[in-house]
């Protein structure tokens, strides 16, 4: 496929962001020109010991651990939401249930979804489902994750997308192949076509792959 191509030859630099957007200043900050790929944010550190293995509570009030339970051996794709958000957060679900689609068998097979509230004392279990509900997002493949303010705040912090106001939150998508600790953060308005070739890259180590 020949935008595959293109994407395998370009230099990772010119596919990711290294700057963090605020979500409600209309993605405007999101709009921040390319810079650099982003480091694996765990380093040379062991990923499970980085990332911490703190519980979590999915949508369905199912008690997880970060790393093991959900990122561990995936490529996942990453995003910040509070459920209570009117505006970026409802339309980057909605840009991540269009790239779902366009991964095709990709998806919960190849790559994973995760969706991190920064307002846990708020973001209840039920609420995420509701959220997820909603947005037509309570699928196979996407974690919506919630848990208590300490543990929320030490996985937001991980990720350099902590704020004291959960409005703040970072709308970049960070991307990441944990087995190969390749990393990306990613501009949610770009489009769907684009950015899910640009999973499918990190989530293949550069091998050439398509959506079964």
């Amino acid at each position: 496929m020949r935008l595959m191509a293109t994407l395998l030859a370009a230099p990772l630099a010119l596919l990711l962001l290294s700057t963090q957007a605020s979500a409600h200043d209309g993605m405007a900050a999101a709009r921040a020109p390319a810079a650099h790929s982003a480091p694996s944010p765990a380093g040379g550190r062991d990923p499970r010991a980085y990332f911490t293995d703190l519980e979590l509570r999915t949508q369905d009030n199912k008690a997880v651990r970060f790393y093991t339970d959900t990122m561990e051996g995936r490529t996942v794709v990453i995003n910040f939401i509070y459920t209570h958000c009117k505006d970026a957060c409802p339309l980057i679900t909605q840009k991540m249930l269009h790239m779902r689609d366009l991964l095709g068998a990709a998806f919960n097979r190849d790559v994973f979804f995760i969706t991190v509230s920064t307002d846990p004392e708020r973001d209840s279990p039920a609420e995420l489902k509701k959220f997820a509900q909603k947005q037509s997002a309570d699928v196979p493949g996407w974690l919506f994750l919630t848990g208590s303010k300490e543990n929320i705040a030490t996985i937001l912090r991980k990720f350099g997308s902590y704020s004291q106001n959960v409005e703040e939150h970072s709308t970049l998508l960070m991307v990441g192949n944990v087995p190969v600790k390749r990393w990306a953060k990613l501009r949610p308005d770009g489009a769907a076509q684009m950015l899910a070739d640009r999973v499918l890259v990190i989530a293949t180590n550069g091998a050439q792959n398509t959506p079964q």
